[in-house]
């Protein structure tokens, strides 16, 4: 296998650095609270089946078995 020669290398531009730049800058925040038709949907739907839940146990316990790439330490 031949290495790329540096004319097959891209380079970035000024805007995609300083669109780079300004997405290093975003900073998270947590989701908004729910709102009283979102909260009183939650009540009507009530707790969920059975099912559902061994589903979700499942999955958590899955991702806390999980190894290799992706992992978090």
């Amino acid at each position: 296998m031949t290495e790329p020669s540096d004319d097959s290398r891209t380079r970035p531009s000024a805007e995609t650095r300083k669109e780079e730049t300004r997405d290093a800058r975003v900073t998270t925040h947590a989701d908004d609270t729910p709102t009283s038709a979102e909260d009183a949907a939650a009540e009507r739907a009530g707790d969920a089946d059975d099912a559902t839940s061994r589903a979700y146990k499942d999955a958590i316990e899955r991702g806390a078995r999980q190894e290799g790439e992706g992992r978090l330490p």
